[in-house]
């Protein structure tokens, strides 16, 4: 037991001289780094003359630390003076005025951010990584997140003249964010492009999914140049289809089944609910228009007398439950429901429920903005993307060819 203890000390101690030879090292390969650039800028080494005079070597400037992503180390940034009138001052490049951590560990910091550690556990967990110098705090990683604002209002901005989208959708995600009682709902519109990929394409905070909210969403999309689609999905939220009615006319409507299933089951008695739910599926799996008309209204006859308010429920809005028929087939499972945009948003309230940071509505918009950017690069494309030439985009008109 004494001789496996022995072995385990051994080992640390050959762990902790590596990190300490390795932060030796990149100290002594920065301290070289340094001396060359003053080397160049005065165009002689120390002890040799010039041919001109460019300043002289000055000592250094005052200690200061150093983190990146080895841990932390101790810099002193050699001065020049004496510099002649006109001549731009010595200013290393490899280490900037005031630096004291590398891009890369800043730009570490907000990926962490991103993933989920609370400004709050930073300084902890990188004292212990960096070291007990590393200079961290809050605030400075508070500081470091408002590159995200900057990119998401790039975002904001992005201009969609150039490309074709076929296919909308939209939905109002709630986060618990902020210090109001109301929950945060987030406007989201999410677009299929020429070649079949997932896009997002517009992003808004509000507390209600208004007509008035979706309007601001919708021309802002109008005005940044995105073109008539042909099909937008969303629920039965009459505040987007009001606004979509208004600026995109023309959009023909999906109302989302899944949206429209759990509205029919709420006014059912739970014993119903199983029973009522597989029926619902042979709705949804129904292979045209007429027949899944037919088995709505077969099932609506059927609950009228004993279920009307579910009977009423399921046949309201029935002109726009199935008018994924008309695109080509193989989309149809895409369009049936507004989960594109329900997925992509599940690993991002996982981040933002177990993180409670989120302070302001407007913080956690910025947050959710670059977990979407990251996630979006994983999401796959729709079925037979070629199939979407089959949907022609001409200025303002829809031209459907028979869907194969």
């Amino acid at each position: 037991m004494r001789k496996s203890n022995r072995k385990v000390r051994i080992v640390k101690q050959e762990v902790e001289s590596v990190e300490e030879l390795a932060k030796r090292g990149a100290q002594e390969m920065l301290r070289k780094a340094l001396k060359e650039e003053v080397d160049g800028y005065l165009e002689r080494e120390r002890h040799r003359r010039g041919r001109r005079h460019r300043g002289y070597r000055n000592g250094y400037g005052k200690e200061r630390h150093l983190s990146f992503c080895g841990g932390t180390i101790p810099v002193r940034v050699p001065r020049v003076s004496d510099v002649p009138e006109g001549q731009a001052p010595f200013e290393p490049a490899v280490i900037r005025r005031y630096q004291r951590r590398s891009p890369m560990l800043d730009r570490q910091f907000r990926d962490l951010y991103r993933e989920g550690l609370a400004t709050r556990d930073f300084e902890p967990c990188f004292r212990l990584l960096l070291g007990e110098t590393a200079t961290l705090s809050p605030s400075t990683i508070s500081r470091l997140t408002k590159e995200y604002q900057q990119e998401f209002e790039e975002f904001l901005k992005r201009d969609l003249s150039s490309e074709r989208f076929y296919y909308l959708w939209a939905d109002g995600i709630y986060l618990a964010a902020g210090q109001e009682d109301e929950k945060t709902a987030l406007l989201v519109v999410m677009g299929v492009d020429e070649n079949g990929q997932k896009i997002p394409l517009g992003m808004r905070e509000g507390y209600r999914e208004s007509t008035e909210n979706w309007r601001e969403v919708m021309r802002d999309l109008k005005k940044r140049g995105l073109n008539v689609p042909a099909l937008a999905v969303a629920d039965g939220s009459l505040g987007f289809w009001g606004a979509l009615s208004e600026i995109y006319p023309e959009t023909k409507h999906q109302r989302c089944l899944k949206h429209k299933w759990m509205n029919v089951l709420d006014k059912l008695p739970k014993a119903k609910q199983k029973e009522a739910l597989s029926r619902l599926r042979e709705i949804y799996q129904a292979r045209s228009r007429k027949e899944a008309v037919d088995l709505t209204g077969q099932l609506a006859a059927e609950w009228k007398a004993r279920y009307p308010r579910a009977s009423e429920c399921l046949t309201k809005d029935i002109d726009t439950m199935f008018t994924y028929f008309a695109f080509p087939k193989q989309h149809w499972i895409h369009l049936k429901t507004s989960n594109p945009i329900e997925s992509a948003f599940a690993p991002v309230r996982l981040r933002t429920n177990a993180a409670k940071r989120l302070r302001t509505a407007t913080g956690a918009l910025y947050l959710v903005y670059k977990l979407i950017e990251r996630y979006s690069r994983s999401w796959r494309r729709i079925n037979a993307p070629e199939k979407l030439q089959e949907i022609k985009l001409t200025g303002e008109e829809r031209i459907l060819r028979k869907a194969a």
